[in-house]
């Protein structure tokens, strides 16, 4: 048998490529370790990942070497399918699920109808003088036919493909049991004497076959229909981009499918409609409902050259604008590639429970088999009948679908709840780690605060005459560099009516400021450090004023020449209304919570008082935030990094968990395992309570699927017999283990009625 622990062929190369593939026809979790382990073993595929719960593998391979038509012939040949239509690979596996479970509906139905007849003889007609035993049993047999073989003719057919291949799944077992319960059965119908010449009854199990096959179809029905519940989030969110745009074309306007819209294409929105594609705005004016993308529930005033986004709904007015980002480009297509990728990951958890689900038909064939070996030696007159009893029983409730849908259902409704709630997991393994964060590391600015600073006090050190000549030169610095408080300065001065000169070996001096010549002269701006650097004194008056700023926790800069400071700059970035209680709750959850800042330490103070944080650190440098993290995870701590720039990049990447504001860095949020769309810091708490209840829901599916074939097998075999005289009912087996998914599944559904 192949397992999951049979490594890939290929070895990754940069020629490789990631793409995900709906599967079809996988009925059970042994069916995702089967078409892991095909794929694996496909070559040019270096890595595989596939989740039975969503359908879908996600394959990494060498385009050169094999082909997405090659991995499909792949699996075609063990009874899977791959979608490879890369116009709408979802919209043709969802057409095939659908397909599928209205075909099972209709399997089970005919399932049910004809087995009904067959339980009705075997317990009731079977006594009765007005039908003989003969007729009875030539009678169930003609009805169990249909059922076993043509209704559950899928079961035989997939169980014989993994069978060419040396594999085996949750179709081997049922068609075993139901096979043999029915070859037995026929073979005492057609020759009764063999039993009898020998003092015993000839059994039949018809009615065991054939509601076997209907209650595993009813509970794959119950089970399909959940599952598909599970990625409504998805369903939701895909449900945000209308299917038709009114394209301008000159004088005409005309309604197009989305899919025919083009960059560069002029498109009109009217009152109360969604906006198709992110572009931008050129005639015209509305207020947009931007609360599904941003999770601010304020509509945008938009005017000409606002950036408008795909999915957001237009208030009011109406206006004309240019698409830009279409198709799976728009922000809205990144978010839902996002969600379904993470539904898709694996927590580290499923790993194991895929290696053991690998293993676990193979271990239930040899017990079933040992059973029967077992009761032919020990069962005494009926020896044979209670060995095939036994045996087949073991084979009907070991199917282990609930221990493969125990860890992805969660994961799928947890990653759709956080995406409801504005957070954007990336991977399985952050929402499976969150639980255990017990210290949180905040970025100062853009975190705690509202990212959007303001001068509040331009203080000059120098004649009014040389203010007009040097504040030129003060816009020219700020204007070249990248840091948000620059921006501040520049907007302060434009609206003063000030615009920059032409400055010459500009330099950026990372975590403290710029620097660059004009005339003869170098002028740098930045925090005290860098002055100080400089060989700079500040003299009574500028400490004073810069402390006076400093205790109303606002940042202070210093514009400077070789000789002395020229200018003091306040600048101000108010804390976020929701700061304080998010870590208010951090804190009472027992999770320690830290700031750090490259501001100087009385304004790190100011903020930190104001949002009741008590361990902060100032004047830190990028890498010092890495370095930091690494002292938290030292000391056996797994932090979470909350940050939104450049400059958080690299701690995010230390970080346990890493966390990026939504209006943060492009760069922050590609590091980060977790984004959250929206500014409010109280999303933080709530991502980690998500995590918290989605892992509890995970051990709960995993508790009770294990302990469903700890009991049940050990039961199925007869050690009930000795004591007892009890023997379980292949039938009541096959309702059992029916029931196990759907109960796991629906537990993992009641995750999306949880409260964060």
């Amino acid at each position: 048998m192949n397992t999951l622990l049979n490594e890939p062929k290929a070895k990754p190369s940069a020629s490789d490529i990631k793409k995900t593939f709906p599967v079809l026809e996988m009925t059970c979790a042994a069916c995702a370790v089967s078409v892991e382990s095909m794929l694996k073993h496909t070559p040019g595929v270096s890595d595989v990942s596939v989740n039975y719960a969503n359908q879908s593998a996600l394959v990494q391979f060498n385009p050169a070497i094999v082909s997405p038509e090659g991995l499909q012939t792949a699996l075609r040949s063990i009874g899977y399918d791959l979608v490879i239509d890369t116009e709408d690979p979802q919209r043709v596996q969802q057409e095939a699920q659908q397909r599928h479970y209205e075909a099972l509906k209709k399997r089970t139905i005919w399932s049910i109808v004809l087995s009904v007849p067959i339980v009705l003889i075997g317990m009731f007609f079977m006594e009765s003088s007005m039908v003989s035993v003969s007729f009875g049993n030539y009678t169930m047999m003609v009805l169990a036919a249909p059922v076993v073989f043509g209704l559950g003719r899928s079961y035989f057919v997939n169980a014989w493909k993994q069978a060419r291949h040396g594999k085996a799944n949750m179709d081997t077992l049922v068609a075993l049991s139901t096979g043999i319960a029915f070859l037995f059965s026929a073979f005492s119908t057609v020759n009764p004497q063999f039993w009898m010449n020998r003092g015993q009854h000839p059994h039949v199990y018809f009615e065991a076959a054939a509601v076997i096959i209907a209650f595993i179809s009813l509970g794959k029905l119950l089970e399909e229909r959940a599952k598909s519940t599970t990625s409504s989030a998805i369903k939701k969110l895909m449900g945000l981009q209308p299917d038709t745009v009114r394209l301008v074309d000159g004088e005409v306007e005309r309604d197009i499918p989305i899919t025919q819209v083009q960059a560069g294409n002029l498109l009109l929105v009217r009152p109360g409609e969604r906006i198709p594609v992110d572009g931008e705005v050129q005639t015209g004016a509305s207020f947009v409902d931007e609360s599904m993308i941003s999770g601010e529930p304020v509509p945008v005033e938009k005017t000409a050259g606002a950036t408008v986004f795909a999915g957001t709904i237009n208030q009011k007015g109406s206006f004309r604008f240019r698409a830009d980002k279409v198709g799976s480009d728009t922000v809205l297509a990144r978010i839902i590639r996002t969600v379904q990728e993470a539904q898709g990951s694996k927590a580290p958890v499923q790993r194991l429970v895929d290696k053991i689900a690998g293993i676990f038909v193979p271990v239930v064939l040899v017990i079933a088999i040992l059973t029967f070996v077992v009761w032919m030696v020990a069962g005494g007159d009926n020896s044979l009948t209670t060995a095939l009893l036994t045996s087949v029983t073991v084979l009907i409730i070991a199917c282990p679908c609930a221990l493969g849908l125990a860890t992805p259902t969660a994961i799928m409704v947890g990653v759709g709840k956080g995406a409801e709630n504005n957070i954007l997991i990336k991977d399985a393994e952050s929402l499976e780690l969150g639980y255990r964060v017990n210290a949180v590391v905040l970025d100062k600015t853009g975190t705690l605060t509202e990212g959007k600073p303001t001068v509040t006090d331009l203080h000059w050190l120098i004649p009014a005459d040389e203010q007009v000549q040097l504040a030129p030169v003060l816009y020219a610095l700020e204007a070249q560099s990248e840091h948000p408080l620059a921006e501040a300065v520049t907007d302060y001065l434009k609206r003063t009516g000030v615009s920059g000169v032409t400055v010459s070996r500009f330099d950026s001096i990372t975590g403290h400021g710029v620097k660059a010549d004009y005339l003869e002269n170098t002028y740098v701006i930045g925090n005290r450090q860098l002055i100080e650097n400089q060989g700079i004194s500040l003299d009574e008056l500028v400490e004073q004023r810069a402390n006076s700023f400093y205790t109303t926790a606002k940042t202070v800069v210093f514009f400077a020449n070789q000789k002395q400071v020229l200018a003091i700059i306040a600048i101000a970035d108010p804390v976020k209304a929701t700061s304080r209680q998010a870590v208010e709750t951090l804190q009472r959850r027992g999770i320690a919570v830290y700031m750090l800042t490259g501001d100087n330490a009385q304004t790190a103070a100011a903020v930190a008082s104001q949002v009741g944080i008590s361990h902060y650190r100032a004047g830190v440098l990028p890498a010092d935030k890495s370095l930091f993290i690494q002292e938290l995870q030292a000391q056996g701590k797994v932090v979470a990094m909350v940050g939104d720039g450049i400059n958080d990049s690299q701690a995010l990447a230390q970080a346990d968990v890493s966390i990026a504001m939504g209006k943060g860095s492009d760069i922050a949020m590609d590091v980060a395992k977790m984004t959250l769309i929206t500014s409010d810091l109280s999303s933080v708490p709530k991502a980690l309570q998500l995590s918290r209840k989605t892992v509890l829901t995970i051990r709960q599916n995993l508790f009770w699927a294990f302990i469903y074939n700890l009991i049940g097998i050990p039961i199925a075999a007869g050690v009930l017999y000795p004591a007892f005289g009890f023997l379980l009912n292949p039938m009541i087996a096959g309702a059992a283990m029916a029931l196990s998914s759907v109960s796991v599944v629906s537990n993992s559904l009641r995750l999306r009625s949880a409260r964060l």
